[in-house]
């Protein structure tokens, strides 16, 4: 699937015209690709069928005190190393766009639409769909990229592939009448079906791209939020809804010295492909998701690889396939495929089970994705866990003896070796990763536990051994569930949003209402939840009751929205203790759990399918909603 934008369009059309028919602002505002050389796949199908199996669990593998103190210890000597900075100062460079040519030039808008979203992500583009299709045509969208896609528009590098089964994950696909090409999609296709979508659906002339909200702050009067952006634009909306993304705000490792690199170095997020690889002295710092992708892609073009790296990832097999034309005709005759496809992967409850992803399951020819056991009596949460946990320390014996399998020199093997409950770090999956360290030109430096400390002029310093580089890449992720947003949305009383949280605690109500900011919705924030191990469930729930709650207040005439204190109070409370009661499964250091800093309840949702439980009676009751009219519409009614 290819987007083959025509390189004269925006001197066709003006950045902003108005559509006659409806007197609304129209946008041409999309950025052209800035070279023809950001280009790549994903995953690729191996055909060693050993790489494709984990090794039978060890008899007898069991959870026990010993096995818990060790990875106590591995996690303990961990504390504290993750010291991350903003991408602010010397090093906002990082932060460039190096995507899409310079910024349209427009104009600065100063007016006013019904629903202003920021993002045009996947939340984006599905919030488009469904607000169209009820009835809310005011709606625009600020996106600070050059390009529709979101976490695929940012993360460009080679490798690079979706972690859930495309089938499953890309929205619409009905709709689109589109089947991704590979059982695990690359970004790279994703991105190309993000910008079909919105050239479908009609979201280019909708979003204002290139364009960053600096701040949105509530007017009491008027029931109107102003966003301002850093084109210049100071509109109202009555309605924002943040749909920016949980993982698009890069991290860089706080390091001594460096910005006195003098090679070439970038984030993975900001992929430059102007700088060639080939025949190179390149270092990796991080061994996360996005590693795992990039170095087996890159090891196969540089001269040296240097792996730095503080906690190795748990590495599953991956089983890449293409799309069997067979499937292609059988989901051609079966109308709603891919949404009872999403349905059924939404049942599993086992992370390691979705990722996995059973065709035969997911397809619809068996009724379970497993066999269940039957208990002779209802077993207490507690004893659930430890099951859990002994389960997850069955695949993780599997994992670390796959290395084992795979890698060929012992030290590097034992290296790679994880220690903490399955889940309780982002799994990551692939079949040439571990291999790639059996390469002569390849290089594990174990930097644990608490990471690599010095980077001179020449490249990295570790325990005294310098590693000259021509080249050096940070794989150090991104912020959790802390956008830069909630810092610049100020609502009633003039408290920001940051500063609720930081006073009283992450405060939310179904995570997507926060009490003393209006007509705000978060979409896939903190205490969020309605999702799955697909993350497209959670914005495609997230979607639907916006769009309800809108329409809602459309049909009782209502203009604001806002939660009580008792609801908020007592839902935050309530996803506070489900963090509690499932946090051995996250007995590490993570970016789940920040760290080990973040206080529970603040971060994800961890409340399974309750919290569908907390919106149905809301939606039925109404309760915990304070419906109001501004001060302007109650004089109009009085009057």
């Amino acid at each position: 699937m290819t987007q083959n934008r025509p390189a004269a369009d925006s001197s066709i059309r003006p950045a902003i015209s108005v559509d006659p028919a409806t007197g609304r602002k129209v946008f041409n505002t999309r950025a052209a690709k800035a070279s023809a050389k950001i280009t790549g796949k994903g995953y690729s199908v191996n055909a060693d069928g050993h790489l494709k199996e984990l090794p039978p669990p060890p008899p007898g593998a069991v959870f026990n005190a010993q096995e818990q103190a060790r990875y106590r210890e591995f996690s303990e000597a961990r504390r504290g190393a993750a010291d991350y900075m903003a991408m602010d100062g010397e090093f906002e460079h990082y932060l460039q766009d190096v995507y899409s040519a310079p910024p349209i030039e427009r104009a600065a808008l100063d007016d006013e639409c019904e629903v202003l979203v920021i993002g045009a992500g996947f939340a984006g583009l599905l919030l488009w769909h469904k607000l169209q299709a009820a009835g809310f045509a005011d709606v625009r969208f600020c996106e600070k990229g050059g390009d529709v896609g979101g976490t695929w528009y940012w993360n460009r590098y080679p490798g690079i592939a979706c972690d859930v089964e495309s089938y499953s994950y890309l929205p619409l696909l009905e709709e689109m009448e589109y089947i991704p090409s590979m059982k695990f999609a690359s970004g790279f296709e994703i991105l190309e079906y993000c910008q079909a979508m919105a050239a479908k659906f009609g979201f280019y002339d909708r979003c204002l791209f290139h364009t960053t909200v600096e701040a949105t702050v509530w007017d009491e009067q008027t029931g109107r939020w102003t966003v301002r952006t850093d084109r210049g634009d100071a509109m109202r909306a009555r309605y924002v809804i943040l749909a920016n993304g949980i993982l698009t705000s890069p991290k860089l490792a706080r390091i001594h010295g460096m910005a006195a690199f003098e090679g070439e170095s970038f984030h993975t997020s900001r992929w430059d492909y102007n700088v060639d690889l080939e025949g190179k002295r390149v270092g990796i710092i991080g061994t996360g998701a996005t590693a795992v992708q990039v170095i087996p892609e890159i090891a196969k073009v540089v001269g040296e690889l240097y792996v730095f790296q503080r906690t190795p990832s748990s590495i599953d097999v991956r089983d890449q396939r293409a799309t069997d034309p067979a499937e292609v005709a059988e989901w051609a005759k079966a109308p709603g495929w891919a949404r009872a496809r999403r349905k059924r992967f939404a049942r599993i409850s086992s992370g390691r089970t979705a990722i996995k992803a059973n065709d035969d399951y997911l397809a619809g020819r068996v009724d379970d994705f497993k066999e269940r056991k039957e208990h002779t009596r209802k077993l207490p949460p507690e004893e659930l866990v430890q099951r859990q946990l002994n389960t997850n320390f069955r695949i993780m014996e599997q994992i670390r003896a796959r290395v084992d399998a795979i890698v060929e020199d012992g030290a590097t093997a034992q290296a790679l070796k994880p220690y903490y409950p399955y889940g309780c770090k982002r799994p990551t999956f692939h079949d040439e990763y571990l291999p790639t360290f059996n390469l002569d030109h390849v290089h594990l430096v174990d930097t644990a536990p608490m990471g690599v400390q010095e980077i001179n002029e020449r490249g990295v310093v570790h325990d005294g051994v310098e590693y000259p580089l021509d080249v050096l890449i940070y794989a150090t992720g991104f912020q959790w569930m802390a956008t830069s947003t909630f810092n610049m949305v100020t609502g009633r009383a003039g408290v920001t949003l940051s500063e609720k949280w930081q006073r009283h605690g992450t405060r939310t109500f179904l995570g997507l209402h926060s009490r003393g900011f209006p007509n705000l919705f978060i979409v896939s924030g903190p205490q969020g939840g309605g999702g799955s191990f697909n993350f497209t469930d959670a914005i495609d729930t997230h979607g639907d009751y916006i769009v309800w709650m809108l329409t809602e207040m459309r049909d009782k005439a209502w203009n604001v929205v806002d939660v009580t204190e008792e609801a908020e109070a007592g839902y935050a409370e309530h996803c506070r203790l489900a963090d509690i009661a499932t946090a051995p499964l996250r007995d590490c250091l993570s970016y789940y759990n920040g760290h080990g800093e973040a206080e529970p309840g603040s971060l994800a949702y961890y409340g399974g399918g309750n919290w569908h439980k907390w919106r149905l009676a809301a939606q039925e009751s109404l309760d915990p909603y304070l419906f109001e009219f501004t001060p302007e519409r109650t004089a109009q009614l009085a009057g």
